[in-house]
């Protein structure tokens, strides 16, 4: 009898083990099947102006985006150019704001990535050139021996396209000016440093300048614009290598924003987006190669 107990009792705790157990690894099974464990679409931007206003801007893109494609769309800031370029290689950005050089340096890497929308101004940008104000200068072969900041380097109307224009100019941006050219890292930067003094002379986006200066952002008794450059190809999203329904449902949300989202659009200094594709920034490609920016 003692016997035929244990051997009772030994099967009871054989049979409660199993079944928690069970239980355990039964219940991971249920939790991925939840609709929290949806992939997040993330969108990214250059951070080409104030961190905050961007990001601000971009959440609520992101919450639009979700509420027009339901994918669940999360913005994730980035802390340069460069690294925006990179997160979009690796896959972890689907859909991403970028400026003529860096939309193409990502379009490099994948291929199969498209440029899906842009702003109207986007057709024919331009760059500004700034001065301290009581410079004589008003000309680009002016700049000689004076010193200047670019934006970020791997900035199109912040770096790549006045470069191109000074050398149009006959000037050496390495060579011509006094000490070689800083690069501050966004267009507000460029202009403060102008107005500081910390710099005699900048290069910057012209929708920036006109907005700071709109917005009394800058000194204009201290910093002055004195050359605006002809134009180019600019900003652009381009939307990495997703299915084709996604690509659709993103690109009809971006191209039907209206007043509505202003808040959104003042970030972006337009009031619509527009269709674009790769070849529109086949000379901002051609400029980067032949000044060796990319290969």
């Amino acid at each position: 009898m003692k016997k035929f107990l244990t051997l009772l009792l030994a099967s009871i705790m054989i049979f409660a083990l199993a079944a928690c157990s069970g239980s355990d690894t039964a219940e991971p099974e249920n939790n991925s099947s939840e609709p929290n464990s949806e992939e997040t679409f993330k969108i990214g931007a250059i951070p080409d102006q104030n961190a905050a206003d961007l990001a601000r801007s971009m959440d609520e893109l992101a919450d639009y985006l979700s509420e027009e494609t339901d994918l669940n769309v999360e913005y994730v800031p980035s802390v340069d150019y460069a690294a925006l370029v990179t997160a979009f290689e690796r896959g972890e950005i689907q859909l991403a704001w970028f400026g003529g050089l860096t939309g193409v340096q990502a379009r490099n890497l994948v291929p199969e990535a498209e440029a899906i929308a842009q702003r109207p101004i986007d057709e024919n940008f331009h760059s500004v050139f700034i001065a301290q104000s009581d410079l004589e200068i008003d000309k680009l072969e002016d700049l000689k021996g004076k010193s200047l900041t670019f934006g970020s380097e791997s900035s199109t109307s912040g770096h790549l396209m006045p470069r191109y224009f000074m050398m149009e100019a006959g000037l050496n941006p390495n060579e011509d000016l006094d000490g070689l050219p800083n690069y501050s890292g966004s267009h507000d930067k460029t202009y403060k440093l102008v107005e500081s003094g910390a710099f005699q002379t900048g290069a910057l986006n012209v929708s920036v300048w006109e907005a700071a200066v709109a917005e009394g952002k800058v000194d204009t008794d201290k910093v002055k614009a004195f050359y605006t450059t002809p134009s180019y190809y600019d900003y652009n999203w381009t939307i990495n290598n997703v299915d084709e329904e996604t690509k659709t449902k993103v690109k009809e949300a971006l191209l039907s924003m209206t007043g509505e989202q202003n808040k959104i659009m003042d970030l972006f200094q337009a009031d619509k987006f527009i269709e674009t594709k790769n070849e529109n920034y086949q000379a901002i490609e051609d400029v980067a190669k032949e000044l060796e920016i990319i290969k």
